[in-house]
């Protein structure tokens, strides 16, 4: 076990200490605190001089303009509104001199509808026009209530929306407001472990095949044997792999908390994302599946790897490994609207699938526990029939040499591994 132990740290602190992985670590937790703190960045920069250009209005009715305004401000809106006397044509020369960024044209013509022309250098504004529809939308509501002799009840009843509220019957569904929550919190967790398994799948096939052009392996194996050493590489660097991801969640959490634009509404945000009270259970099962779904693909890829002589030549090899993983998420994402679907249910089995989609199912139904124990079991057993098959071809595929034939390479390897 002393060997195992010297190329598991060797494994860990190498790639700790890389720069690649320093750099790599500090730009991502960096930039979760700047995309947490964007909005005091751009406060700061603005210095508090925010300037409101107030819109010019063209109309013929000031009263209508004063009541687009107060029906703006009831909307929270502050953008100014200001009457002028200019017409169309000289309002249009100095939107392209740049005097101004908007104009808006209204009319009352029948006294009980409004007709509006919102006039402005390109489409990028296509926020503010709506929320002025809606503003002119409300207010023609209360002209043609008021043109009916409405009482203000009577007009506000015609628009009470219907009452409607979805449940189910199944004994493994959960409320809507209960799905929305756990849904972002999935999808979070899912790109994670997606994420995980890809780069750390890569950077064990990555290094064997720079041991092997390097000519180190040949001296690591005649101390060590190949089998100690690819489970020593596969342990070494799945535990870098949860360390840096522990990191990422203790930086994204810190940020959240201490950013000052979010502090306000921390809770309702931790609420609306599923953050405010984490089920244990989806914690506990998130772990899980991202140990298991690591082991399985990273036996698969210190596999691919001691059968190449070149990095170079890793990327081509190990496609059809990062092609599994990307067809187990295209499926969970699907599934995410319909968690319950009779494809999502058969993929979740799947053992190189049950890191996204079984984790998926249990973090929005509720399942009978044996569903995620049998997918478990069976990745159990995958993995462990992978490492047996892995450590026979890796024994024989760590001393080949030369062109890669890819798979091809598989009978030589065990043959060789044999000998």
């Amino acid at each position: 076990m002393r060997d195992f132990w010297i190329i598991f740290k060797q494994a860990f602190l190498s790639k700790a200490k890389s720069k690649a992985f320093l750099i790599t670590t500090a730009v991502v937790v960096a930039g979760i605190f700047l995309l947490a703190n964007i909005t005091t960045i751009i406060e700061a920069f603005d210095d508090g001089k925010e300037e409101s250009t107030a819109i010019p209005v063209v109309a013929d009715n000031e009263a209508l303009v004063d009541r687009l305004g107060q029906q703006r401000t009831a909307m929270g809106e502050d953008s100014e509104l200001e009457v002028t006397g200019d017409s169309r044509d000289v309002l249009e020369d100095q939107l392209k001199e740049g005097e101004i960024e908007s104009f808006l044209i209204l009319r009352a013509p029948g006294g009980d509808s409004i007709e509006a022309e919102y006039v402005s250098e390109s489409s990028e504004m296509f926020g503010f026009p709506m929320m002025l529809q809606e503003a002119l939308q409300s207010m023609q509501t209360e002209m043609r209530a008021a043109e009916m002799e409405l009482a203000p009840e009577q007009a506000g009843a015609l628009f009470e929306p219907v009452g409607f509220e979805q449940t189910t019957v199944s004994s493994s569904g959960k409320t809507e407001e209960e799905m929305n929550q756990a849904r972002m919190l999935v999808y979070v967790l899912m790109f994670l472990i997606y994420f995980a398994v890809i780069m750390y799948s890569n950077m064990i096939a990555t290094e064997v095949a720079t041991e092997k052009s390097s000519r180190v392996m040949e001296i690591l194996i005649s101390s060590v044997s190949p089998v100690k050493h690819m489970f020593a590489k596969v342990f070494g660097i799945g535990t870098l792999g949860l360390v840096q991801m522990l990191l990422f969640g203790l930086a994204g959490y810190l940020a959240m908390k201490s950013s000052s634009s979010v502090s306000e509404m921390s809770e309702e945000v931790f609420s609306s994302l599923g953050l405010g009270n984490i089920p244990a259970s989806t914690i506990v099962y998130a772990i899980v599946f991202f140990v298991l779904g690591y082991f399985l693909y990273a036996v698969l890829a210190a596999l691919l790897g001691s059968l190449v002589s070149r990095t170079e030549d890793v990327a081509s090899l190990i496609t059809p490994l990062t092609m599994i993983i990307v067809v187990g998420f295209i499926i969970a994402a699907m599934g995410l609207s319909t968690p319950d679907a009779a494809f999502v249910t058969y993929a979740s089995y799947v053992p190189f699938f049950a890191p996204l989609v079984m984790f998926l199912r249990v973090g929005l139904l509720d399942l009978p526990w044996w569903e995620p124990a049998l997918a478990i079991g069976l990745m159990l057993l995958t993995i462990a029939v992978l490492g047996w098959f892995g450590a026979r071809v890796y024994k024989g595929g760590v001393l080949m040499y030369g062109p890669s034939r890819s798979l091809k390479d598989l009978k030589k390897a065990i043959q060789l591994g044999k000998e």
